[in-house]
């Protein structure tokens, strides 16, 4: 029960009840959408660019959110951006119901998801140590990974049904009220919310970025690990998020179910990882855990481009999300004891900046490797280059002497 013990502070359990409904709305939406895009375009460059187009403008006001939520009250940043979001989705329902959904309505919506993650994601990583005691961060932060995991897996599993039963609108309609119910649990979080706590309030928000940014590169585990993370997002992420429908039926032969269920196993693999750290009160050996967590789940990523069985696909699967899980988790606890909660803001947001900047150009790489190649290739080239990356960095000892 030790994984449990951060829902004993009813701020945080509450804070968790509501992104668990939102992230199942989440993941449910993310199939949907990829089947309507796949079904309409049937075009990797048009999957590739819907990503895109969502993770360009979060890049682009990620500095612009660290420095709101280090001097705004976190939990109603949080609670605009989830009513932001429930609208955008019931616009987007109403009018794939209507059988008026275009490709370019699902870019704009892409982008404005895009600039509202750039507050809601710093706001959380910032939030969480505020609502638990440091002793209580390791079950937090994998709580709050298991959440997303959980989305993860019972969003893809339903999404088949749902999508068959009541078609691509049903399921964007309840990404809709998903969004409006984890605002609901927010609420109660409106009253005690305050601003952070700082000893430089009077300065400018260009000055707090320039401190935010002191802050990474006067520790060089913070740096070395954001330039590792800027280039394995790319080799992991383009194959899961670009290619995988289309590994799915070019190369595994399969469907739709097919589909949901490599994206239900995939968090599987994370929960598996959330469950074995998030008892412990201290996590050791936090460096070597990140680069040969990483590495093992770049593994994992190239056996799905290889002529194997599907059983041995769902093994690698489950494998790769237990051990980016684990690197996960080590980071997050990194920026938490290393980082003065007054900077974790702009730190979170400099850190996702660094961390996906090459994403959107890596998409687009993905999406034509995937037509130019096959997607085969795509994940086995990926995988590999995971790997090689993330034991790199244990050639520098900051990373490899982190405990």
């Amino acid at each position: 029960m030790k994984l449990f013990r951060a829902l004993t502070y009813r701020p945080f359990a509450l804070l968790w009840a509501g992104q668990t409904i939102s992230r199942v709305g989440d993941h449910l939406y993310e199939v949907a959408l990829a089947w309507w895009v796949l079904q309409e375009t049937g075009s990797a460059l048009a999957m590739s660019t819907v990503l895109a187009l969502a993770y360009a403008p979060m890049l682009l006001f990620l500095l612009v959110g660290g420095v709101a939520v280090d001097r705004l009250p976190r939990a109603r940043l949080m609670l605009a951006a989830d009513a932001v979001r429930g609208a955008a989705m019931v616009i987007l329902a109403a009018l794939a119901a209507g059988d008026a959904l275009q490709l370019w309505q699902v870019y704009a919506a892409s982008v404005l998801f895009g600039l509202t993650d750039a507050l809601f994601q710093p706001a959380y990583t910032a939030l969480t140590p505020e609502l638990t005691p440091e002793a209580d961060w390791p079950s937090a932060n994998s709580l709050s990974s298991m959440s997303m995991q959980l989305g993860r897996v019972v969003g893809p599993a339903v999404a088949g049904l749902l999508i068959a039963a009541g078609g691509v609108a049903f399921a964007f309609g309840l990404n809709a009220a998903s969004f409006f119910l984890s605002a609901a649990f927010l609420v109660p979080l409106w009253r005690g919310s305050r601003r952070p706590a700082r000893t430089d309030a009077a300065a400018s928000p260009l000055a707090d970025l320039r401190a935010g940014l002191a802050t990474i590169l006067a520790a060089p585990v913070l740096w070395i690990s954001i330039l590792v993370f800027a280039m394995t997002n790319v080799t992991l992420s383009g194959p899961y998020s670009v290619a995988l429908p289309f590994l799915v039926t070019d190369h595994l032969g399969g469907d739709a179910r097919t589909l949901g269920l490599l994206y239900a196993v995939f968090p599987l693999g994370y929960l598996l990882g959330g469950l074995w750290l998030g008892r412990k009160a201290r996590l050791r050996r936090r460096g070597l855990m990140m680069a040969v967590g990483a590495a093992v789940a770049g593994g994992g990523i190239l056996a799905l481009g290889l002529p194997v069985p599907l059983a041995v696909v769902l093994v690698a699967a489950l494998a790769n999300g237990a051990t980016l899980e684990a690197a996960s988790l080590a980071w997050t606890n990194v920026l938490q004891t290393e980082v003065p909660a007054e900077r974790l803001g702009r730190v979170a947001s400099l850190d996702m900046l660094g961390s996906f900047i090459l994403l959107p150009v890596g998409f687009g790489l993905t999406g034509l490797a995937t037509e130019q190649w096959g997607p085969a290739l795509v994940f086995v080239g990926g995988g590999l280059l995971t790997a090689l990356i993330s034991l790199a960095a244990l050639g520098h000892p900051a990373i490899r002497r982190l405990d």
